[in-house]
């Protein structure tokens, strides 16, 4: 995933019942947790957390 992506982030990190879609706005290398995304949702919220918490969205 890159900045500009669509992707959708699970509930495990949300608190959210169903996945959140968003924008990818940062993608970082962190050394202890590994690659972090970070997306903001049509609502402004942003959401971010290690890689596997996150989807493509199906374009």
């Amino acid at each position: 995933m890159k900045t500009g992506d669509i992707a959708k982030a699970s509930p495990n990190i949300t608190g959210e019942a169903d996945w959140i879609e968003g924008e990818v706005i940062d993608v970082e290398k962190n050394p202890f947790k590994g690659i972090v995304i970070s997306i903001k949702d049509k609502l402004g919220r942003i959401f971010y957390g290690e890689e596997k918490y996150f989807l493509p969205a199906k374009m």
